[in-house]
C-alpha cells in the first residue's frame, strides 16, 4: 500500500499539555504499510526560506547514526547533509515540498553497499557461509574487492575505498487537498579524495584520488544504485536526484563539496545528463583563498588589519567562505579575543559591526562570531540586502 499522510485541515495553537507550541499548525495523521495510523504536525512557519518544513515530531532516518562513522570529519558530516538539501530544493522547491529523513534505506542495506567486493578465499567463505544457511549469495559490495596477497600498498594503491556513504532524503508533496505522499528523494553518494590505510608495519598510508578518477567511478555507482532503489517498495516510481559529494581529507579544515548531479525521472532506471554544481569552500586567510579570489582575500585581510590596530588584546580572525557559481555566497567570521569586562565586549562589538558595513558586500550572508575563553560573547548576523545587521551581546 502506498503511504500516504491525510492532513486534517483545522488549526490550533496547543496539543497537548505536555507537547512543545509551535505556533498555528496542520495535524497530519500517516497511514503505514500495516494500516496503523500515526499522529504528526507540519509547522506554520518556516525558520528561513533556504530550508523545508519538516513533519514533526522528528522522525530519524532508517540508516540514523552511519553517516558519523563513515565520514572524515564534522565539517563533511555537517555539509554532506546541509548541501544536499540545498541540491534538492532545484527540483523539489521547499514553496511545495516538505522534508523527511529516508525511511527505505537501511542502515544494513547502505553498509552492505559500502563494502568492498569480495574476491578469493574471503568470497569462498561468504559463498559456504550463505550455503550453510540455505540462502544463496549475493554480491552487494559496490567498492573495489582488495585481492589475497601480494604487496599491500601496492594493493591499496590500485583499489582504494572510493564511495564513504550513501545518504537519502525523502521530500513529500500534497496529493489534493487532503493528502501528502512521497513526491521524490534525493540521494548523496560521499566519495573519498583520500583512502586511507595501514601497511604490513602498522604505519598509515594514504591514496590521492583525483576529482576526475572520483567522478568517473561515482557515475558507475550511480547507476547501479537507481537499479537497486527501483527494487526497494516505495521507491520504484518516485522521480530520484543522485548527487556526488567530494568529501576533504582527515586534516582540512573546510568541508568538501558537491560536484554533479543528475535527475532520474518517475519509473525510470536512465540517468538523466549530468550538471555540474559550481560550489566551494575556503579559509581566510589562506593561499589558496588570495590565488582563487585575489579581491575578497584582501578585503577579509584588511578588515582583519584593522581589528588587530584597534584591541592589543586581539589573538587572531578566521573565516570560511562558501563559494556558488564562483560568487561568495556566505562567510563566517570567528574572532576569539581576551577580554576583562562587559564593557569591553560592547566596545568591541560595536566597532567590529561597524567594520562589517564598512567592508562587506551587501549581497552575501554573513555572520560574525566573537570568542573568548569563556565562550561567546557576541554574534553579529546579516542577510543579503539588510539595511542593518543584527547584533546579540550574550549576558
Amino acid at each position: 500500500m502506498k503511504k500516504k499522510l491525510f492532513m486534517v485541515l483545522t488549526s490550533f495553537f496547543v496539543l497537548t499539555a505536555c507537547a512543545p507550541n509551535f505556533g498555528e499548525q496542520e495535524e497530519i495523521v500517516q497511514e503505514t504499510e500495516d494500516e496503523s495510523k500515526e499522529q504528526a504536525i507540519i509547522p506554520k512557519y518556516n525558520i528561513s526560506d533556504s530550508y523545508y518544513k519538516m513533519i514533526l515530531p522528528f522522525k530519524p532516518g532508517e540508516a540514523r547514526g552511519l553517516v558519523s562513522e563513515q565520514l572524515n570529519t564534522r565539517l563533511d558530516i555537517d555539509e554532506f547533509e546541509t548541501g544536499l538539501m540545498r541540491v534538492a530544493q532545484d527540483t523539489f522547491s521547499p514553496d511545495k515540498y516538505l522534508y523527511q529523513e529516508g525511511q527505505y534505506l537501511t542502515g544494513e542495506v547502505i553498509q552492505g553497499w559500502l563494502n568492498r567486493k569480495l574476491t578469493g578465499e574471503k568470497l569462498k567463505a561468504a559463498q559456504e557461509k550463505a550455503k550453510k544457511a540455505k540462502k544463496e549469495y549475493t554480491e552487494v559490495g559496490l567498492n573495489p574487492a582488495l585481492p589475497d596477497g601480494g604487496n599491500l600498498e601496492e594493493l591499496h594503491s590500485e583499489n582504494p575505498i572510493y564511495l564513504s556513504h550513501i545518504l537519502e532524503h525523502n521530500y513529500l508533496i500534497r496529493e489534493d487537498e487532503n493528502t501528502v505522499e512521497l513526491g521524490g528523494v534525493v540521494i548523496g553518494l560521499a566519495m573519498n579524495s583520500v583512502h586511507y590505510f595501514q601497511q604490513e608495519d602498522g604505519y598509515a598510508r594514504e591514496k590521492q584520488i583525483s576529482t576526475s578518477e572520483l567522478l568517473t567511478k561515482g557515475k558507475e555507482y550511480a547507476q547501479q544504485v537507481i537499479n537497486r532503489v527501483r527494487n526497494t517498495k516505495g521507491l520504484e516510481n518516485v522521480p530520484i536526484v543522485i548527487a556526488i559529494y567530494e568529501q576533504e581529507k582527515k586534516s582540512s579544515i573546510v568541508p568538501g563539496n558537491f560536484v554533479t548531479k543528475t535527475v532520474v525521472k518517475a519509473g525510470s532506471n536512465s540517468l538523466g545528463k549530468w550538471e555540474g554544481i559550481d560550489e566551494d569552500y575556503y579559509f581566510f586567510p589562506s593561499d589558496e583563498a588570495t590565488s582563487d579570489y585575489r579581491d575578497d582575500a584582501q578585503m577579509f585581510n584588511r578588515f582583519k588589519s584593522d581589528v588587530e590596530e584597534f584591541f592589543p588584546n586581539y589573538t587572531g580572525v578566521i573565516g570560511k567562505a562558501f563559494y556558488k557559481n564562483g560568487e561568495l555566497n556566505y562567510l563566517d567570521i570567528e574572532i576569539p579575543m581576551q577580554f576583562y569586562g562587559k564593557a569591553e565586549v560592547i566596545a568591541f562589538t560595536q566597532f567590529i559591526t561597524g567594520k562589517v558595513m564598512e567592508y562587506f558586500p551587501d549581497y552575501i550572508t554573513l555572520e560574525v562570531n566573537v570568542m573568548s575563553n569563556s565562550g561567546q560573547e557576541a554574534l553579529i548576523m546579516k542577510e543579503p540586502n539588510q539595511e542593518e545587521p543584527t547584533v546579540h551581546i550574550y549576558k
